[in-house]
């Protein structure tokens, strides 16, 4: 280092303690194995970061190298190579602080969102944020079998219609369209919520008793009770809405569809899924199964 510094090689040498033939042989090695291993990790490292938008940390770089492309590496060794260069992945925001339950509503959850197959259990809820034009607000359904998002709706004000929307899409994706005829196709699906005054609306509840649904609410005030799609939320926020400013809402509605259709339901890679994305996650299911 201090001859790189451009300090005469001798009087470097004579500093450190070593002598000039062995600075030169040093110098004019040829590359060691584990160096030329080391390189070839972090060039891939860094590709993995990029692709993923900077998000991954080093548990899901390592689940991207090893079932993604089957590079055989430790995650102790992805922990000090990230480091060494840098790189490192968005974390989370702060945690919920627990606020007392107020149980006044069915609650058919009762914080066990654990399911052994998919629409069992559907849980929903409505997320803001702001663009140069106005707020936007976006409803979305997930699974708690596979963490996929069945439903998904967008608009400039929070109405009955958004979360409405939001559940004829799920019902028509994941159960067959019944028009609203009360053929009970989702006979058992639980869908879960909190006590927004959207989804106490005539619209909604009617949408979902006359497709079978069983409709279900935390108590107010208290996220726990839907930590699910809290976290689904605060995911989104650290990994989309939070990272730039949106000039308008059309800007921000196409940047949310590509993150709940394409990222996060056929490419983010989740803990809880065996760095599984949803979409493969069921299909490997259906696979197993078969």
């Amino acid at each position: 280092m201090i001859a790189a510094e451009v300090q005469p090689v001798q009087v470097a040498c004579r500093v450190l303690g070593v002598s000039e033939a062995g600075f030169y042989e040093h110098r004019n090695r040829a590359p060691s194995e584990r160096g030329v291993r080391h390189a070839m990790l972090t060039d891939l490292i860094s590709q993995i970061h990029i692709e993923s938008r900077g998000i991954y940390g080093a548990r899901r770089v390592h689940a991207e190298l090893t079932l993604g492309r089957g590079v055989v590496v430790g995650h102790g060794q992805v922990e000090l190579l990230m480091r060494r260069a840098g790189i490192q992945g968005i974390s989370g925001r702060r945690k919920w602080k627990r606020i007392r339950a107020d149980d006044i509503a069915t609650d058919l959850v009762k914080r066990d969102f654990g399911r052994q197959g998919p629409n069992q259990l559907w849980v929903t809820d409505i997320t803001e944020h702001p663009t140069r034009e106005g707020k936007i607000y976006c409803c979305a359904i997930l699974d708690a079998y596979s963490r996929r998002v069945v439903g998904w709706s967008i608009d400039s004000s929070p109405t009955a219609a958004l979360v409405t929307n939001a559940l004829g899409m799920a019902i028509d994706s994941r159960l067959g369209n019944d028009n609203g005829s009360g053929s009970g196709s989702g006979s058992g699906t639980i869908i879960h919520s909190d006590h927004g005054v959207q989804f106490g609306s005539w619209a909604f509840t009617k949408r979902a008793r006359d497709s079978g649904l069983l409709a279900s609410m935390g108590s107010i005030g208290d996220c726990y009770d839907n930590s699910m799609i809290e976290s689904f939320w605060s995911r989104m926020q650290v990994e989309l809405l939070d990272r730039q400013k949106w000039n308008t809402r059309i800007e921000l509605a196409n940047a949310m569809f590509e993150y709940l259709e394409i990222w996060h339901n056929r490419k983010r890679r989740h803990s809880q899924l065996g760095w599984l994305s949803p979409i493969e996650f069921e299909r490997n299911r259906i696979i197993t199964v078969a």
